[in-house]
């Protein structure tokens, strides 16, 4: 209220009727116009920030995991004080705490559904599918996200980690893109995960010159040809043992995807022929042509 005081006494308001009227204290009044900011007002704004930016780039993050963050940006506090500026300003993590149904539809994707279930494309890299899946091992959960080229069906891109972070798919989209020189103007598609909203992901398909493109909320036909993929390495990879480390699990999926998927698996829709052995193909025809 003290800025509403200041501006009435520039319009000749006396500070004592003002300051009477709205039961404010003259004293902390006239304190705030010597430094209406103060220092621990400064350094709190500060803390608040750094802590709302990584709630935003991960909204999946509790207040510890937030707190990490800002510590990792040179903006240091106790993590106590990281879970009452967390609790003052609603910041939860998405999974955190149980909330019951108000009826209340879930806001707008980032982007439209540009893709509609039709999981088919002319040629290399104009429609690529993206998720991300997890499995456990003794160590604790691995989390993948891949990128899926849709008309040859190769796994153009992957990360994993022990996180789910939005970084994750923001390593799995560069390793896309520096695999494919000709990727600009590529649909990407994906569900409504938040790694896959943050602004980190947005932000790195603006970089390369990628459109994104998001399904429905709950409706896993929307990105059926990805989830496809996922059975797959599950029914062969993920289910086959119980993997004691995270190395081993994640050393047994790139064996699968670049030995066995990419080189020996023959799809029926590519002619019998095997993602490389298409893309291969297909490169050769539009060199020739060219």
């Amino acid at each position: 209220m003290f800025p509403l005081v200041r501006d009435l006494a520039a319009e000749g308001i006396p500070v004592a009727v003002t300051c009477r009227v709205l039961k404010l204290s003259r004293g902390h009044y006239y304190r705030w116009i010597a430094q209406p900011i103060t220092d621990v007002e400064l350094e709190g704004a500060y803390r608040a920030h750094a802590l709302w930016r990584a709630h935003l780039d991960d909204p999946e993050f509790g207040y510890r995991f937030l707190h990490d963050e800002a510590g990792n940006v040179g903006v240091a506090m106790a993590a106590r004080t990281a879970w009452r500026i967390c609790r003052d300003n609603r910041w939860w993590s998405a999974f955190g705490k149980g909330r019951g149904k108000t009826g209340k539809r879930p806001g707008p994707p980032v982007h439209d559904d540009l893709v509609r279930r039709d999981f088919t494309a002319g040629d290399l890299d104009e429609v690529w599918l993206t998720d991300i899946t997890e499995h456990a091992t003794a160590e604790g959960k691995l989390y993948l996200c891949a990128v899926k080229d849709v008309c040859s069906g190769r796994i153009v891109g992957y990360s994993m980690d022990s996180r789910m972070k939005a970084r994750l798919a923001v390593n799995a989209l560069d390793n896309a893109v520096s695999r494919r020189s000709n990727a600009a103007g590529c649909v990407v598609h994906s569900d409504r995960g938040s790694q896959l909203r943050a602004r980190k992901y947005v932000h790195a398909l603006n970089r390369h010159g990628l459109v994104g493109s998001m399904g429905r909320v709950g409706a896993a036909g929307d990105n059926a040809a990805m989830e496809s993929f996922f059975a797959l390495l599950q029914k062969n990879v993920l289910d086959r043992q119980r993997w004691s480390t995270r190395d081993e699990l994640r050393i047994a999926i790139v064996t699968w995807i670049e030995k066995t998927y990419h080189r020996c698996r023959r799809q029926a829709r590519l002619g019998r022929l095997t993602p490389i052995e298409f893309e291969t193909i297909r490169t050769s025809q539009t060199a020739a042509a060219a």
